[in-house]
Protein backbone atom coordinates (compact mmCIF):
# COMPACT_ATOMS: atom_id res chain seq x y z
CA UNK A 1 0.00 0.00 0.00
CA UNK A 2 2.04 3.36 -1.12
CA UNK A 3 2.38 5.80 1.93
CA UNK A 4 1.06 9.65 1.79
CA UNK A 5 4.24 11.30 0.59
CA UNK A 6 4.36 8.56 -2.71
CA UNK A 7 0.49 9.52 -3.00
CA UNK A 8 0.84 13.50 -2.72
CA UNK A 9 4.18 12.90 -5.32
CA UNK A 10 1.82 10.84 -8.09
CA UNK A 11 -0.77 13.26 -7.56
CA UNK A 12 1.49 16.30 -8.15
CA UNK A 13 2.59 14.12 -11.25
CA UNK A 14 -0.26 13.98 -12.74
CA UNK A 15 -1.92 17.42 -12.38
CA UNK A 16 0.78 19.55 -14.14
CA UNK A 17 -1.87 21.41 -16.41
CA UNK A 18 -5.58 21.17 -15.91
CA UNK A 19 -7.25 18.01 -16.39
CA UNK A 20 -10.86 16.41 -16.06
CA UNK A 21 -10.79 15.54 -12.41
CA UNK A 22 -9.00 18.39 -10.99
CA UNK A 23 -11.33 21.26 -9.32
CA UNK A 24 -10.44 24.80 -10.41
CA UNK A 25 -12.13 28.14 -8.80
CA UNK A 26 -11.71 31.72 -9.71
CA UNK A 27 -8.67 33.91 -7.61
CA UNK A 28 -10.34 37.05 -6.78
CA UNK A 29 -7.38 39.34 -4.72
CA UNK A 30 -8.54 41.82 -2.55
CA UNK A 31 -5.86 44.13 -5.04
CA UNK A 32 -5.41 43.19 -8.11
CA UNK A 33 -2.09 42.00 -8.48
CA UNK A 34 1.10 44.10 -9.98
CA UNK A 35 1.54 43.53 -13.64
CA UNK A 36 5.01 41.23 -14.24
CA UNK A 37 7.89 43.34 -15.86
CA UNK A 38 8.45 40.75 -18.12
CA UNK A 39 4.45 41.04 -19.43
CA UNK A 40 4.75 44.69 -18.69
CA UNK A 41 7.10 45.16 -21.69
CA UNK A 42 5.53 42.27 -24.10
CA UNK A 43 2.28 44.00 -23.38
CA UNK A 44 2.57 47.23 -22.92
CA UNK A 45 -0.81 48.48 -20.98
CA UNK A 46 -1.36 45.04 -19.84
CA UNK A 47 -4.80 44.12 -17.84
CA UNK A 48 -5.78 41.17 -16.41
CA UNK A 49 -8.20 39.30 -17.57
CA UNK A 50 -8.77 36.78 -15.21
CA UNK A 51 -7.43 34.03 -12.76
CA UNK A 52 -8.37 31.11 -11.11
CA UNK A 53 -6.13 28.27 -8.97
CA UNK A 54 -6.10 24.92 -10.24
CA UNK A 55 -6.43 22.13 -7.36
CA UNK A 56 -6.15 18.34 -7.42
CA UNK A 57 -8.00 16.31 -4.70
CA UNK A 58 -7.60 19.17 -2.51
CA UNK A 59 -4.12 20.33 -3.16
CA UNK A 60 -3.40 23.65 -4.47
CA UNK A 61 -1.30 23.58 -7.76
CA UNK A 62 -0.46 26.71 -9.52
CA UNK A 63 -2.68 30.20 -9.84
CA UNK A 64 -3.08 30.77 -13.19
CA UNK A 65 -3.32 34.77 -14.58
CA UNK A 66 -4.41 35.82 -18.34
CA UNK A 67 -3.05 38.82 -19.08
CA UNK A 68 -3.86 40.95 -22.23
CA UNK A 69 -3.10 44.26 -24.22
CA UNK A 70 -5.43 47.09 -24.24
CA UNK A 71 -8.19 44.98 -26.63
CA UNK A 72 -10.08 41.86 -24.39
CA UNK A 73 -9.20 38.35 -25.37
CA UNK A 74 -12.51 37.29 -27.16
CA UNK A 75 -13.54 34.03 -28.28
CA UNK A 76 -10.96 33.97 -30.97
CA UNK A 77 -8.09 34.42 -28.58
CA UNK A 78 -5.63 32.69 -31.24
CA UNK A 79 -5.06 35.55 -32.68
CA UNK A 80 -4.05 37.88 -29.45
CA UNK A 81 -1.05 38.79 -27.92
CA UNK A 82 -1.68 37.60 -24.42
CA UNK A 83 0.44 36.23 -21.32
CA UNK A 84 -0.42 33.07 -19.17
CA UNK A 85 1.53 33.78 -15.56
CA UNK A 86 1.35 30.52 -14.04
CA UNK A 87 2.64 30.58 -9.98
CA UNK A 88 2.89 27.47 -8.85
CA UNK A 89 2.29 26.23 -5.25
CA UNK A 90 4.49 23.29 -5.01
CA UNK A 91 7.25 21.26 -6.44
CA UNK A 92 7.15 19.80 -9.89
CA UNK A 93 9.47 18.30 -12.40
CA UNK A 94 10.09 20.20 -15.33
CA UNK A 95 9.62 16.90 -18.13
CA UNK A 96 6.59 16.17 -16.43
CA UNK A 97 5.40 19.10 -17.22
CA UNK A 98 6.25 18.55 -20.40
CA UNK A 99 5.06 15.32 -20.80
CA UNK A 100 1.58 16.84 -19.23
CA UNK A 101 1.08 19.39 -21.34
CA UNK A 102 1.48 17.56 -24.73
CA UNK A 103 -1.39 14.91 -23.39
CA UNK A 104 -3.63 17.64 -22.93
CA UNK A 105 -2.47 19.57 -26.05
CA UNK A 106 -3.69 16.60 -27.65
CA UNK A 107 -7.59 16.71 -26.52
CA UNK A 108 -7.81 19.49 -29.31
CA UNK A 109 -6.89 17.30 -31.76
CA UNK A 110 -4.64 14.35 -33.00
CA UNK A 111 -0.96 15.01 -33.20
CA UNK A 112 1.22 13.35 -35.46
CA UNK A 113 4.28 11.13 -34.22
CA UNK A 114 6.60 14.05 -35.58
CA UNK A 115 4.43 17.21 -33.94
CA UNK A 116 4.51 15.62 -30.80
CA UNK A 117 8.30 14.71 -30.74
CA UNK A 118 9.17 18.16 -31.33
CA UNK A 119 7.20 19.72 -29.45
CA UNK A 120 8.08 17.47 -26.62
CA UNK A 121 11.52 18.12 -26.68
CA UNK A 122 10.79 21.78 -27.32
CA UNK A 123 9.01 22.01 -24.37
CA UNK A 124 11.40 19.95 -21.95
CA UNK A 125 14.22 22.08 -22.93
CA UNK A 126 12.12 25.23 -21.72
CA UNK A 127 10.24 24.12 -18.58
CA UNK A 128 12.68 23.76 -15.60
CA UNK A 129 11.47 21.78 -12.55
CA UNK A 130 9.58 24.03 -10.55
CA UNK A 131 9.50 24.69 -6.64
CA UNK A 132 6.88 26.46 -4.45
CA UNK A 133 6.82 30.24 -5.69
CA UNK A 134 8.22 29.77 -9.39
CA UNK A 135 6.69 31.00 -12.35
CA UNK A 136 5.90 30.09 -15.94
CA UNK A 137 4.66 32.84 -18.04
CA UNK A 138 3.61 31.86 -21.30
CA UNK A 139 3.64 34.32 -24.24
CA UNK A 140 0.98 34.19 -27.28
CA UNK A 141 3.31 35.87 -29.89
CA UNK A 142 0.89 36.09 -33.24
CA UNK A 143 3.57 35.84 -36.30
CA UNK A 144 6.09 33.62 -34.18
CA UNK A 145 4.53 31.01 -32.01
CA UNK A 146 5.17 31.05 -28.14
CA UNK A 147 7.94 32.69 -25.76
CA UNK A 148 8.27 31.60 -22.01
CA UNK A 149 9.74 33.40 -19.10
CA UNK A 150 10.72 31.89 -15.64
CA UNK A 151 10.31 33.97 -12.51
CA UNK A 152 10.31 36.71 -15.08
CA UNK A 153 13.64 35.98 -17.32
CA UNK A 154 12.91 34.49 -20.88
CA UNK A 155 14.18 31.17 -21.41
CA UNK A 156 12.93 30.42 -25.19
CA UNK A 157 10.60 30.56 -27.88
CA UNK A 158 9.03 27.99 -29.52
CA UNK A 159 8.29 28.82 -33.40
CA UNK A 160 5.78 27.47 -34.08
CA UNK A 161 1.86 28.69 -34.66
CA UNK A 162 0.17 25.59 -34.26
CA UNK A 163 2.25 24.31 -31.00
CA UNK A 164 0.86 28.15 -29.36
CA UNK A 165 -2.59 27.24 -30.29
CA UNK A 166 -2.53 24.38 -28.83
CA UNK A 167 -0.37 25.05 -26.11
CA UNK A 168 -2.37 28.38 -24.83
CA UNK A 169 -5.70 25.67 -25.79
CA UNK A 170 -4.85 23.98 -22.72
CA UNK A 171 -6.23 26.63 -20.82
CA UNK A 172 -8.36 28.61 -23.42
CA UNK A 173 -9.90 26.27 -26.12
CA UNK A 174 -13.44 25.70 -25.59
CA UNK A 175 -11.56 21.78 -25.23
CA UNK A 176 -10.21 22.51 -22.36
CA UNK A 177 -10.38 19.83 -19.54
CA UNK A 178 -10.27 22.55 -17.24
CA UNK A 179 -13.76 24.82 -18.42
CA UNK A 180 -14.27 26.25 -14.97
CA UNK A 181 -10.72 27.74 -15.19
CA UNK A 182 -11.18 28.47 -18.73
CA UNK A 183 -14.16 30.94 -17.18
CA UNK A 184 -12.39 32.46 -14.65
CA UNK A 185 -9.16 33.46 -17.27
CA UNK A 186 -11.67 34.77 -20.14
CA UNK A 187 -13.44 36.54 -17.13
CA UNK A 188 -16.82 34.77 -19.05
CA UNK A 189 -19.61 33.94 -16.19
Amino acid sequence: MPNRRSLIACAAALCLAPAAWAQSSAVSPAVPPAVPPEVASALPGAVLQGSGRLRFIGLSVYDARLWRGAAPVAADWTTAPLALELLYLRNLVGKQIAERSLKEMRRQRELSDDEASRWLTAMSQVFPDVKDGDRITGFMVPGLGARFAINGAVKGDIRDLEFARLFFGIWLSDKSSEPALRRALLGSP
